[in-house]
C-alpha cells in the first residue's frame, strides 16, 4: 500500500504529466460521493461538504478550502478574529468578506496551530489556499499602510510547508508571490484562464486574449521554477454546452494544464467530456 501511494503522489506532482490529473472543486454538501467518481483530486469547502469517508475510501485526495487573505462572516471564527484585531477593510467586491492582515502574528499562529490542523483532523489530505492575491494587491494600492504584506503572505505559505511537510498544498493564483512560494507548493491553480463569468452581462464569456496569454505565461513560468508542480486550470462555462466544455478542456490540456470547467457558483459537479 505504501508503494502504491508513493507512485500516486509521484504522478500527481510530475509537472506537465499532471495535465492528465482529473480534478474538481465544489463548495456544497449536496453532491453525492459517487458524482466524484471521475476525479482523483477534489477541493471542497472545509466546513460544508459531502461525507469525506466514502471519498477517501475510494482513493480520492481531498483538499479543504482555506482563505488566507480574507475571512467571511459565515466562518465560525469571524467574531473572534475581529475581536483580536485581525480584520482590515471589507472587500468591496465581496460584501461580508473582510481582508486579513497577513503581518499579524496572531493570524499566522491561528492558521498554523488551529485552522490547518482542524482541516486535516476532519479528514482532508491537504489544503487549498485562496485569496493570497490580496496581499500584493493591497500593498500595491497603499504601499505605506500595507508595507510587508506580500512578504508576510509568502512567509506564511513557506511556514506551512515546513510545519506540514507531508500534506498537499494547492494555491489559487497568487502570481506575485510565486517567486517565493513555488518551491513550497504542490499544485497551482489558474482561475478563469480561458473563460469566465461576466457579472455585468450575466453570462459566460471568453477571457480577453491578452489576459489569457498572460495567465498562461505566469502558470508556465511557475512550472519552470518548480518542475514537480502540478498546474491546474479552472474555467467557468454553461454546463449544458458540452461542445464548448470539450473545447475548453482541449485548449487547457494543450497548455499542459489539468483542467476543470464549472459553474460560477461552484455548487455542483460538472462532468468532464
Amino acid at each position: 500500500m505504501r508503494l502504491v501511494w508513493s507512485i500516486f503522489f509521484a504522478v500527481m506532482g510530475a509537472g506537465p504529466v499532471g495535465a492528465v490529473l482529473p480534478w474538481a472543486v465544489c463548495y456544497s454538501d449536496r453532491p453525492r460521493p459517487e458524482e466524484f467518481s471521475d476525479f482523483r483530486l477534489i477541493v471542497l469547502d472545509s466546513d460544508i461538504h459531502p461525507p469525506l469517508a466514502p471519498l477517501a475510501m475510494g482513493g480520492k485526495e481531498l483538499l479543504g478550502y482555506l482563505s488566507l487573505g480574507e475571512i467571511d462572516r459565515h466562518r465560525a471564527y469571524f467574531d473572534s478574529a475581529r475581536a483580536e484585531g485581525l480584520l482590515l477593510d471589507e472587500n468591496p467586491n465581496w460584501p461580508g468578506s473582510f481582508y486579513v492582515d497577513f503581518r499579524n502574528e496572531n493570524w499566522q499562529r491561528r492558521v498554523m496551530e488551529q485552522l490547518v490542523p482542524a482541516i486535516l483532523h476532519a479528514g482532508f489530505n491537504g489544503v487549498f489556499l485562496d485569496t493570497l492575491d490580496d496581499a500584493a494587491a493591497l500593498e500595491q494600492a497603499d504601499p505605506t499602510r500595507y508595507r510587508g504584506m506580500a512578504k508576510a503572505a509568502a512567509g506564511l505559505v513557506r511556514s506551512l510547508r515546513t510545519k506540514f511537510p507531508g500534506i498537499r498544498i494547492m494555491v489559487n493564483r497568487g502570481y506575485e508571490l510565486l517567486p517565493e512560494i513555488a518551491p513550497s507548493i504542490d499544485v497551482l491553480l489558474g482561475e478563469s484562464v480561458y473563460t469566465t463569468y461576466d457579472t455585468a452581462h450575466k453570462g459566460y464569456v471568453r477571457v480577453v486574449e491578452a489576459q489569457y496569454k498572460e495567465q498562461v505565461r505566469l502558470l508556465k513560468q511557475a512550472l519552470n521554477r518548480n518542475p514537480r508542480l502540478t498546474v491546474c486550470s479552472l474555467d467557468y462555462w454553461d454546463p449544458a454546452d458540452r461542445k464548448g466544455i470539450r473545447r475548453i478542456y482541449q485548449i487547457e490540456r494543450a497548455n499542459g494544464f489539468a483542467p476543470y470547467v464549472a459553474t460560477r457558483e461552484l455548487d455542483r459537479v460538472v462532468r468532464a467530456p
